[in-house]
């Protein structure tokens, strides 16, 4: 979490789950955003190899999930989500406008699974999306 923005934090948590963040700040400076879950528009198939499940929604709608689902482990810490020949990135979509038309409103709430600060509203994702887990925790739009 301390490293160079635009890249990877991959850490295990609880003896169970990887858990992936994307490093927002410069380098020293520990921030950054936990991707907490991703629609399966691409690589449905390949998911469902490693992460078994009845419905869609399932297989990405938390962080230990995606990262099952996605392969992602330790050894993408660092990895440069900014560029596209790395082995996991973040993409710009040409129709995110749409996107967050179809399935907003932005909604932002507590986050999930903290005791420290955990009522201030960290936490933002589209209210349409159905790979969203554990809705309105103390919503705001």
């Amino acid at each position: 979490m301390f490293g160079e923005p635009g890249h990877a934090y991959v850490y295990f948590i609880y003896g169970n789950h990887y858990c992936m963040n994307a490093v927002c700040r410069p380098a020293g400076v520990a921030e950054a955003v936990l991707i907490r879950a991703v629609e399966t528009n691409l690589g449905e198939k390949l998911m469902r190899e490693r992460r078994p499940v009845e419905a869609t929604r399932n297989l990405t709608n938390g962080p230990g999930k995606l990262c099952l689902a996605m392969d992602i482990e330790r050894d993408l810490d660092g990895a440069d989500l900014c560029n596209a020949q790395s082995p996991v990135f973040i993409a710009r979509n040409p129709a995110a406008a749409r996107f967050r038309r179809e399935r907003g409103p932005l909604v932002a709430t507590r986050r999930v699974g903290l005791t420290k600060a955990a009522d201030l509203p960290l936490r933002f994702y589209l209210a349409g999306s159905a790979f969203v887990s554990q809705r309105k925790l103390g919503q705001s739009r």
